[in-house]
């Protein structure tokens, strides 16, 4: 069962602290693309680094660099992956509209 946003630590509770925000700045300098934009043919600064597997508290997850960081831009972060997350995955046409 999800938390709600009152129930839920705050970033730096879970984890997003100084050392994160050094480690996301260097992954976005060597990663500067949003990877779901590619996947649509499209070149979009990444904004966000992005877990692939939720980390949930699981620093191993967390801090799993060459498995499960990738950057996206904060468009899919909020929308594309927020609803693979939720299992609502929608296909998207070479448009960028949802099919």
């Amino acid at each position: 069962m999800a938390l709600t946003d009152k129930q839920r630590p705050s970033a730096r509770a879970r984890g997003y602290t100084h050392r994160w925000d050094k480690a996301r700045a260097t992954y976005l300098r060597s990663h500067p693309l949003c990877v779901m934009c590619e996947r649509e043919g499209r070149v979009t600064a990444a904004t966000v680094v992005d877990h692939i597997v939720p980390h949930r508290g699981d620093q191993r997850l967390f801090w799993d660099v060459e498995n499960n960081w990738q950057s996206l831009c904060k468009s899919h972060h909020d929308s594309a992956k927020q609803r693979e997350e939720r299992g609502r995955t929608q296909a998207v046409g070479e448009d960028g509209w949802p099919v």
